[in-house]
């Protein structure tokens, strides 16, 4: 689909067509796309009861790269707006569910406290999301998550070198914001990244400034819309200490908090039989939503 500013994001639609209005619309984590297993497994358990339902890849993600310099953080929600109102004006969307894991929630919970936030979403959920963005950061400097810091950063400074290349040959332009960076040699962990890449990148300035805008605990008395938020208590991005209060939760927010299920893992049951939680709840929660669906 294209973008107001002449680039474009890339939409995976599941097999069930949109025929009657309702859409279940997906937003992955930081290196995420359509082909994570959290999205392939959600699209097919919405493709066998006929809602129809898209990945939202972020600019960049996917494997596709963009025109522009622009991906996501936490607190982009100008493509989510891009997005909807596309799927409202070419799809007849009449009613979204919107749901977001890890940073995907961050970019929709900070989009759902907007003023121009879609009146299509009827619901939403979240599932994972780092809360607090400075603490999360911190986190994974810590025993066994600098196993997960490591492999993130890895993706993340690949990605920004094969971006920056791209723009170099294609869009020389717009590449100067890439190359004013410079190499990313030394990037230790994710507060370095962002202090070095997201920070001069999007205007703040460092990545406490960013972590302040755009974290979403203190944000959600705003909600609204009613969410389904999941998160899990031995989640290696997250300590016990972001995961929110009663009084800092809306009236609109259902929070279940799991004691396992690590980051967008909720695998149950044993090696040999495993159960997948995520999927069987998050469709409990879409019927509940989609009443007409």
């Amino acid at each position: 689909m294209p973008l107001p500013d002449g680039d474009h994001l890339w939409l995976h639609w599941g097999a069930a067509l949109p025929d009657n209005g309702c859409i279940v619309v997906l937003l992955h984590g930081i290196t995420g796309c359509s082909d994570s297993p959290y999205a392939r497994g959600l699209q097919h358990e919405l493709d066998k009861i006929g809602i129809a339902s898209v990945v939202v890849n972020a600019r960049g993600n996917g494997g596709r790269l963009n025109d522009r310099p622009e991906c996501s953080y936490a607190g982009e929600t100008d493509d989510i707006h891009a997005a909807l109102e596309y799927l409202r004006e070419q799809h007849q969307a009449g009613e979204l569910i919107v749901i977001g894991y890890s940073l995907g929630g961050s970019r929709l919970l900070n989009y759902l406290v907007e003023q121009r936030a879609s009146p299509l979403i009827v619901a939403a959920a979240t599932v994972c999301v780092p809360l607090d963005l400075g603490v999360c950061a911190r986190r994974l400097d810590q025993g066994l998550s600098r196993i997960y810091r490591k492999h993130l950063l890895g993706q993340l400074c690949e990605d920004f070198d094969a971006r920056r290349a791209h723009l170099r040959e294609y869009f020389p332009d717009y590449a100067k914001r890439f190359e004013d960076i410079g190499p990313l040699d030394g990037i230790r962990n994710f507060v370095d990244y962002d202090n070095r890449v997201i920070a001069p990148l999007y205007g703040f300035r460092d990545a406490d400034d960013y972590y302040c805008q755009c974290s979403t605990l203190p944000k959600l008395g705003g909600i609204k819309v009613p969410t389904l938020m999941i998160q899990a208590a031995d989640d290696p991005f997250m300590t016990k200490a972001v995961l929110p209060t009663s009084q800092q939760l809306s009236s609109a927010i259902e929070l279940e908090v799991t004691s396992h299920g690590g980051h967008v893992g909720f695998v149950a049951g044993t090696v040999g039989n495993p159960v997948y939680w995520l999927e069987p709840r998050l469709v409990q929660w879409i019927v509940r939503s989609f009443p007409r669906a």
